[in-house]
């Protein structure tokens, strides 16, 4: 279900919550969930998530809601753990099944949602990660540190080293230069193992571009799809999940001047 209306004189000190009702027909208790997980919208000058279920309305407000029932019955799933957290950001580990942020039906199973609830910090996304990979994310959390931070993904100075299972025995190094939508692409790969037995590669992977599911279309395009992709590939599909995960992170801190390595 997907709802805008624009408030009218008529309108006027209406309650979110009471215009919602009205627009949807849903039970108050169903719309209190949806605002708390991020499914309504307001736009004054400009868009913003409307949480509180008692904001006073105003003529020419904008109130969407985006309802998806079984999206919003869904949980996050366990095991996000962060592995530091300074003054300007935190480093986190993402598992499978989570988004790095919300979509217009919500935020309730992004990491940038629990992040920003559970320190009850501002926080802002640097980069993102595929819902079906694992792995590490940096959050910053106020305006200075995610300027610096994305200075640094722009730039390409930080490393993103990845661990993956691909179909078929690949070559012990590699390089793949396919461009991608059109524009210059690069990832490096290095066997690390290689099970006969299942003809698997287990190899470790460093983006030096950042196009969309990189790893994914490479990997794919010399015949040797990431293990469990649902999308990419023929003969990699597994009952497991995507078999890639951003394994490392390596940069020299813009705040510090340190060597920061998360693994």
């Amino acid at each position: 279900m997907k709802i805008s209306h624009q408030l009218t004189q008529e309108d006027q000190g209406v309650l979110a919550i009471d215009l919602l009702s009205r627009l949807t027909n849903l039970p108050k208790l169903r719309l209190k969930d949806a605002m708390s997980k991020g499914a309504v919208w307001l736009k004054r000058k400009k868009q913003l998530r409307l949480r509180r279920i008692k904001e006073p309305l105003k003529v020419g407000d904008v109130l969407s809601i985006y309802y998806d029932d079984s999206l919003l019955s869904l949980a996050l799933p366990e095991g996000i753990r962060c592995l530091e957290q300074n003054r300007f950001y935190s480093v986190w580990f993402k598992p499978a099944g989570v988004m790095s942020q919300g979509t217009q039906f919500g935020d309730h199973l992004s990491l940038l949602r629990y992040v920003e609830t559970t320190t009850q910090r501002p926080v802002f996304l640097i980069h993102r990660l595929d819902r079906e990979t694992q792995g590490l994310m940096l959050i910053a959390h106020q305006p200075k540190g995610a300027a610096a931070l994305t200075s640094l993904f722009t730039e390409h100075k930080i490393r993103k080293i990845y661990r993956a299972e691909v179909l078929g025995k690949v070559d012990s190094k590699g390089q793949i230069t396919f461009p991608l939508d059109e524009k210059p692409a690069c990832t490096l790969y290095e066997c690390i193992a290689y099970d006969a037995a299942l003809d698997i590669s287990h190899v470790k992977v460093e983006l030096q571009t950042g196009r969309t599911h990189q790893i994914r279309r490479h990997f794919d395009m010399i015949g040797h799809p990431v293990m469990g992709d649902p999308r990419y590939g023929k003969g990699n599909k597994n009952t497991e999940g995507l078999k890639l995960t951003a394994s490392e992170l390596v940069f020299t801190c813009p705040f510090t001047n340190e060597v920061k390595h998360y693994s």
